[in-house]
């Protein structure tokens, strides 16, 4: 993976921390935080919510994977490798190619697999910690290639971030990843359709509106900033983050004086920040690497899932033996195999180990290891960072708004919710999807159910359907 000098498409980190100081003389702009105790909305009260909340969630710790400054390629590489032939590791941190993406991890599970068949006896005990989608993957090639495997799950079911719902919705909804990337070599389009999974075409364009409500076109100057910015950033000594790259760059000394609709050029660098960067990521400008970036690139094929990635899953993981609601806290090795000690008190014995908790799990220690992990898989551990992309689906008895655009953004404030998803149009219900990224996810985790909601309900107000005049 090259150096990126630019990021593609609006929000592209739909899908599916060793961080380096920073002093600057100039802040990129940014607005003060929300309060926590918000009015009541305008919007009115939806009949269904679902909200995730993935960094305080044990079994993840965030929602996916991100090079945080000084993360190189490397070291998601020495993350993926194996330690003395008998525990392995697999997971979207580890991917060499579309890290952070359900394609990426597919990938591990399928590397991890072909891993242990190079070393691996036929008949050999093989445990997998995590049914997530490289859990699954790699246990169904190796069950295939004639091993004897064991899926060992923390949760009461299998998917891990892939996590879909549908009690008392129109149509199942994706509390994970919602989108499949098309690429030249991936195929899961074609392998959900052949499952009956509906996948809808999703063009990112966007409609913008200001806090008041207004319509605007969206100017290219927050998008021509960062790609400046990581351009200079491209030709330094060494990784610095985006944020010191806009500001040692120059590209963040924008104007602040307002324009007739009371946006400044400022703005749009703050819209590009909150739209595509923290979401793209799930991490803050300071937090993220100017050299190396999640490379999901984002066109007019991506699609959006209706249906459930989690058909995929259930059909990989028919007939594997599980182990479910059993959280893995120590994993042991030595000559003679694995050893596995559960929450529980209980040990299991294995010939080799698959590990493939997220990257959250392993930086929070949550793990242990014996002997402890070398040193190249402890130093990605820690150089790697794991972003928070949190959702809210709302389903309302009828819509509130009057756009029949599928992409809402929102610019001229740091809003919680700045991207929103119109189901409307692709499906006929009045169902919208707000994401909420980076350090506004994690303080709205701290929320209760509803206080979140206020939040989302309030971010909504610029898309209120103007009434008639009487």
């Amino acid at each position: 993976m090259k150096r990126r000098t630019f990021l593609l498409g609006t929000a592209s980190g739909f899908s599916v921390l060793a961080l380096a100081a920073c002093v600057s003389p100039a802040p990129v702009p940014t607005t003060s935080p929300a309060p926590t105790t918000l009015t009541p909305s305008l919007v009115p009260q939806p009949l269904t919510v679902s909200r995730t909340n993935w960094s305080a969630d044990p079994f993840s710790r965030g929602s996916f994977s991100y090079a945080s400054v000084g993360a190189t390629p490397e070291h998601r590489a020495a993350l993926g490798q194996a330690v003395d032939a008998r525990v392995f590791f697999a997971g979207e941190a580890t991917a060499a190619d579309e890290p952070g993406t359900v394609q990426g991890a597919r990938a591990s599970g399928l590397l991890a697999a072909s891993q242990v068949r190079d070393v691996a006896a036929p008949g050999e005990r093989i445990t997998i910690v995590g049914a997530g989608i490289a859990g699954i993957t790699a246990a169904r090639q190796l069950v295939n290639g004639g091993f004897n495997v064991v899926v060992i799950e923390a949760r009461d079911r299998i998917g891990g971030r892939i996590d879909t719902v549908s009690d008392e919705w129109p149509f199942p909804i994706e509390r994970g990843p919602s989108f499949v990337h098309n690429t030249s070599d991936n195929f899961l389009d074609d392998e959900l359709t052949a499952l009956g999974v509906k996948l809808l075409p999703f063009v990112r364009t966007p409609e913008v509106r200001t806090r008041a409500g207004a319509i605007v076109e969206v100017s290219p100057l927050g998008t021509q900033a960062v790609a400046g910015a990581l351009s200079w950033a491209a030709n330094q000594q060494q990784d610095v983050s985006v944020e010191r790259a806009l500001v040692d760059s120059g590209e963040a000394s924008l104007s602040k004086t307002p324009n007739a609709d009371g946006l400044s050029d400022a703005d749009w660098l703050q819209y590009e920040i909150a739209t595509k960067l923290k979401v793209e990521t799930g991490a803050t400008p300071s937090q993220q690497s100017a050299w190396y970036t999640t490379d999901i690139a984002s066109t007019d094929d991506d699609q959006l899932v209706v249906g459930g990635y989690s058909t995929l899953l259930a059909r990989d993981a028919e007939g594997l033996e599980m182990l479910l609601s059993s959280v893995v806290n120590r994993v042991a090795h030595d000559d003679g195999g694995v050893s596995l000690r559960l929450g529980t008190g209980e040990s299991l014995s294995a010939d080799r180990v698959i590990v493939t908790v997220p990257l959250g799990v392993l930086k929070n220690a949550a793990i242990e290891f014996s002997p402890a992990l070398p040193f190249a898989h402890r130093g990605a551990i820690g150089a790697l960072g794991m972003g928070v992309v949190d959702k809210v689906w709302l389903r309302f008895d009828v819509p509130f708004w009057d756009t029949s655009a599928r992409l809402w953004t929102i610019v001229g404030e740091d809003a919680d919710f700045p991207v929103w998803i119109n189901m409307m149009p692709l499906t006929g219900d009045p169902v919208l999807m707000g994401l909420v990224a980076a350090e506004n996810a994690t303080r709205l985790s701290e929320l209760d159910d509803d206080d979140f909601l206020a939040a989302a309900l309030t971010a909504l107000e610029p898309f209120l359907a103007v009434p008639d005049p009487q």
